[in-house]
């Protein structure tokens, strides 16, 4: 009897409670919150949803530095739960990204909850399950693992999505979303199953020395094709991007602007664990940069175009962000040190950049979160002068406008192409950013012209609420400051690359 103790305990693999305190953190939090408000909250203050959120958000970020400065190696880290969970530089600075994305759209959140009233208490629960699904993306040693992190960050959002329910489009985004999103779950997995079937393995650190090895790589080509499939879903990279403009225009601000930074920053996570690392050896990077470059070009053509012609500034900067994640995949298709540098400062400064702007659209319409047209924005400056200006700011920054984070992410992934000799895409980014400025350029023109309505215009400012004036606030000085003092984000994100590609780059 003591014999088959010993041997079922010793079949249990060791917990690094330390490594894993961010996600306990952002997991823990609310399912221990929403017992507690079941009970409590016919007597406690509406507004502790969202603020247990955002305490929440800031303690995964803590929690996140100290292990930061814990670790000996963060290009190398350390693994726990049997290998299965990497905790690396390259996973805490992206944790540190979904809990800033997190703790940020907490902050406004309520406000337009309570406007629209829709329940606030799910929403932020679900909030921070699903960014605790991200974070086990970004700290993923296995595919399964990898999986289980994408379906918990992916259903929260399904939810998320359609939580507007005195709205169709917002019924309809959810549906569009769940549907679409599962097919991709079923390429990823079918993707895991062939690598698995290549490799003999789920685990990362086996898959790269398995592959280097395998003499015949048909089967492991068709996995990286579905996983590519699977993955470009999330990150709304063409032709995977069907789903994101109706789901940006009909799902509620702030969960939009989740979407756009941290699920973003969840899905490049797993691109760039997949390829970048797993699969970044010299011959395998061969043969998938060709499929990063498609989709990179197709992305930041596609995006840029149609987002042009657009009319709805919600479905605008929806093109906008599948052309963003093209620019991404530049920095990811060069398959360098130097190329996951450029595209994690990138993503970096995007997270701030979306969660800034949807802050703003969130405010910008007191009639509703339907009434996003360009023309129900003429005449903004006037109403909202300091809210026009911020605006002005972060949009201009996605343009790419010198003193911005957004002009030196693409000033960095373009430099990345150029270092390996990729001139096509270099001149396809750079002209791909010059025909977008146009899309940004319209949203700033119809908020400094005037508005039909004579009244609207002349009727003085009005107030911004002070939570959407905080998220703006920081996400506008985030913008401008690492935009001018660069050196400070661009170590910091430096500091992250793992060992295999600082060598590479």
């Amino acid at each position: 009897m003591m014999f088959l103790m010993q041997n079922t305990w010793a079949g249990i693999p060791e917990v690094d409670w330390a490594a894993l305190s961010p996600l306990l953190v952002m997991a823990g939090v609310p399912i221990v919150f929403l017992t507690f408000w079941s009970l409590l909250s016919h007597v406690a203050p509406q507004r502790t949803p969202s603020v247990v959120a955002a305490l929440t958000g800031i303690g995964t970020i803590v929690a996140a530095a100290i292990q930061w400065g814990m670790l000996d190696d963060r290009t190398v880290g350390t693994t726990t739960l049997a290998a299965a969970y990497r905790l690396d530089g390259f996973a805490l600075l992206l944790t540190m990204l979904i809990a800033a994305s997190v703790t940020l759209t907490a902050i406004f959140a309520h406000d337009f909850l309570e406007r629209e009233d829709i329940n606030s208490a799910e929403f932020f629960v679900l909030l921070m399950l699903s960014g605790s699904g991200g974070i086990v993306m970004a700290a993923a040693n296995d595919l399964i693992v990898l999986f289980l992190g994408l379906e918990v960050l992916s259903i929260a959002v399904y939810i998320l999505a359609a939580s507007h329910l005195r709205r169709s489009e917002s019924q309809e985004a959810g549906i569009k979303y769940f549907v679409l999103g599962a097919f991709a779950s079923a390429f990823l997995l079918y993707g895991i199953a062939l690598t698995y079937g290549a490799t003999g393995s789920t685990n990362f650190t086996t898959i790269t020395e398995s592959a280097a090895g395998l003499q015949e790589r048909g089967l492991l080509y068709g996995g990286m094709a579905l996983l590519l499939v699977g993955l470009g879903f999330k990150v709304a990279a063409v032709p995977f991007h069907s789903w994101t403009p109706d789901v940006y225009q009909g799902a509620p601000s702030p969960t939009v602007s989740f979407m756009a930074s941290a699920v973003k920053v969840g899905g490049f996570a797993a691109l760039f664990r997949v390829f970048n690392i797993t699969f970044g050896a010299d011959a395998l990077a061969d043969d998938w940069a060709p499929m990063f470059f498609a989709l990179a070009v197709l992305s930041m053509v596609y995006g840029t175009i149609v987002g042009v012609v657009q009319d709805d500034v919600k479905r605008m900067l929806a093109y906008s962000s599948i052309s963003h994640a093209g620019f991404i995949l530049v920095g990811a298709e060069a398959a360098t040190g130097q190329g996951m540098k450029a595209a994690l400062y990138y993503l970096a400064a995007y997270t701030f950049i979306a969660v800034g702007s949807f802050a703003v659209i969130s405010v910008a319409s007191p009639t509703g979160d339907a009434a996003h047209s360009l023309a129900d924005y003429k005449g903004l400056a006037k109403r909202k002068p300091v809210l026009a200006l911020a605006f002005t700011i972060l949009l201009l920054a996605q343009a790419g406008v010198p003193f911005t984070t957004g002009f030196l992410g693409k000033f960095f992934v373009i430099g990345a192409s150029i270092e390996t000799e990729n001139y096509l895409l270099a001149i396809i980014a750079m002209l791909a950013a010059v025909v977008g400025a146009f899309l940004y350029l319209r949203i700033v023109l119809a908020m400094y012209s005037n508005g039909d309505d004579a009244d609207a215009a002349v009727s003085g400012t009005e107030a911004i609420p002070r939570t959407a004036a905080v998220t703006i606030g920081i996400t506008v000085a985030f913008t401008v400051f690492f935009g001018i003092f660069a050196d400070l984000l661009v170590d910091f994100v430096g500091d992250a690359v793992p060992a295999a590609l600082s060598v590479a780059g």
